[in-house]
């Protein structure tokens, strides 16, 4: 029978719900539990796939192709048992076009829908699906309490711990502890009034996690619980850590597990958290560092690419190497050139929608490839590197992606369809399908060529990795390419390109997929892990030089 602990926030948003609840996560897991998570969004979106990384960040997609919250990465980066689906993120606009549908297939049979009960029932609902039979379910409500758009979760919440019973139900409010520097005071009212807030609509927090630029006194701590009715020990600090990874110890140090397991009547050993004690080592005790240049055009908002970000410090923490990111703007190398990319011991592209800075990275492509410098494209990173070679290697003048020129004299990537114009050939594919106008999306199959970078890198002929896209390279140019050295060494069961790479080049690597999303820094990504290996005998100078083309 599934418990659940069900995270709320106070004051302000951003504070790290999604960190906190992925934490508690792996401390539950590391003493013998099943975890699933679930992220609430009070937007009406219906996911956050049409929304502007400078809005929401990135969209992280789940193994069945969900597109969902950043915050189920964290999940997954920290949990092992925590897999994300379609039921693991629900926004307020998919609960409301699943209410209205039933109300126009009168499912309700001519009951006036309201919030209460029809909205909250559908939420508690879909709750318990993500829930699955995990022995513990955490599910984090977006944004903060007492905006309006939160209120229907909290009521649905509410009702669950009414329903459930105090022995399978916790409840854990996250709140701001601000230090104010000009009368050296640390002010506990903003967290008085979030719980005063969170209390007023039904719910007394079982626990506080206060946030704060340094540990909490425990001055401050006794009288946070005295003004809101919480137990002393149940008021756990959470200050501002050098490391991420340190958190799930900071953590499990003040008792925040067990504090839950005793509520849920949970008789369990110790948490074992030797794995995060070896995470935290190997970055503090590092043998080398590299530099490495991500050239995107979201470098403004750290979080577009957040996955990706991560996946290159597990790569550093795998390898014992300190991996230095400098986000580069794509618009700025192709206004100012490439000198910027100067010093680097490899360079990323990472994927991406619409064609500013697209030439910047092509620029780029070529000068990772001239100059051996080890180089990783992901997504729109391998199409970029397909043009750039289209163009350098195989002199197809003009070379470019129909999603930028549809005017191209030579589409290299594509969207099926087009291939069809082009040769006038029948592709069997569904019109509404994801690999028709809209996105290819989940975890699928992918065969590696024998004896490539790529098979070598994962140590397997048959990997398995998620997408995000729409637009594939085109076929009908694969042959001019792979005779100009450009190597199709994995390919999709319907024989679409998913890996690119150069045999003539020390590293040059390129995935159509999205290896970020399974990364995590207990076990890191093959990709990644190989790819930071390449950067280090880059900076010590062990790689051969790129042939010429």
């Amino acid at each position: 029978m599934t418990s659940y602990v069900f995270i709320t926030g106070g004051v302000v948003s951003s504070l790290g719900k999604g960190i906190t609840s992925a934490c508690l996560g792996a401390i539950l897991e590391a003493r013998g539990l099943t975890i699933s998570m679930i992220k609430l969004d009070p937007y009406i979106n219906v996911d956050p796939g049409t929304m502007s990384p400078f809005q929401h960040g990135e969209v992280f997609v789940t193994h069945d192709g969900t597109e969902t919250d950043l915050d189920l990465g964290h999940y997954e980066r920290f949990v092992h048992t925590a897999k994300g689906g379609r039921h693991s993120n629900y926004t307020t606009g998919r609960i409301y076009e699943s209410v209205i549908a039933k109300e126009r297939r009168g499912d309700y049979l001519g009951a006036t829908v309201q919030v209460i009960p029809h909205i909250t029932d559908e939420i508690k609902q879909g709750v318990k699906k993500g829930a699955g039979d995990a022995d513990i379910c955490l599910v984090e409500i977006g944004g903060t309490v007492g905006d309006i758009e939160s209120l229907p979760f909290l009521e649905a919440i509410r009702q669950m711990g009414i329903e459930l019973g105090h022995d399978r139900v916790v409840y854990v409010h996250l709140t701001l502890v601000p230090y104010i520097p000009t009368s050296s005071e640390i002010k506990t009212k903003p967290t008085q009034h979030s719980v005063k807030e969170l209390r007023s609509i039904g719910i007394q927090p079982d626990i506080l996690v206060c946030r704060s630029e340094k540990p909490l006194p425990s001055e401050e701590r006794r009288k946070i619980a005295l003004f809101t009715n919480v137990q002393e020990k149940a008021v756990i600090s959470a200050w501002d850590a050098d490391d991420l990874y340190k958190i799930p110890a900071m953590m499990h140090d003040q008792g925040l597990d067990g504090i839950v397991t005793r509520q849920l009547g949970l008789d369990l050993p110790k948490a074992d958290l030797h794995e995060w004690d070896a995470i935290v080592d190997a970055k503090q005790n590092p043998t080398a560092e590299v530099n490495v240049a991500m050239v995107g055009k979201y470098m403004d908002l750290k979080d577009s690419y957040i996955s990706l970000v991560e996946a290159l410090q597990h790569g550093g923490i795998h390898t014992r190497t300190r991996v230095k990111i400098h986000y580069i703007e794509s618009k700025d190398v192709e206004e100012k050139g490439v000198d910027c990319l100067q010093g680097m011991d490899g360079i990323v592209v990472p994927g991406g929608f619409g064609d500013r800075g697209i030439e910047g990275k092509i620029d780029t492509v070529r000068y990772a490839r001239e100059n051996g410098i080890p180089y990783l494209g992901i997504c729109l990173g391998m199409q970029v590197a397909v043009i750039e070679a289209a163009r350098n290697l195989a002199g197809l003048e003009g070379a470019m992606s129909t999603e930028f020129n549809k005017e191209t004299p030579h589409p290299v990537v594509a969207l099926i369809t087009e291939w069809q114009d082009q040769t006038g050939d029948t592709v069997e594919r569904d019109e509404e399908s994801d690999m028709g106008g809209t996105m290819r999306l989940g975890a699928q199959a992918v065969s590696l060529q024998e004896g490539s970078l790529a098979a070598k890198s994962y140590g397997s002929m048959e990997i398995e990795e998620r997408h995000r896209h729409r637009y594939e390279v085109n076929n009908n140019y694969r042959e001019r390419l792979s005779n100009a050295g450009l190597r199709f060494s994995g390919l999709s069961v319907d024989d679409l390109v998913e890996m690119v790479e150069l045999p003539e080049h020390p590293f040059f690597l390129a995935s159509q997929f999205h290896p970020e999303f399974t990364s995590n820094p207990r076990d890191g990504h093959p990709l990644f892990k190989s790819f930071i290996s390449a950067a280090r005998k880059y900076n010590a100078g062990e790689l051969p030089e790129a042939a010429e083309a």
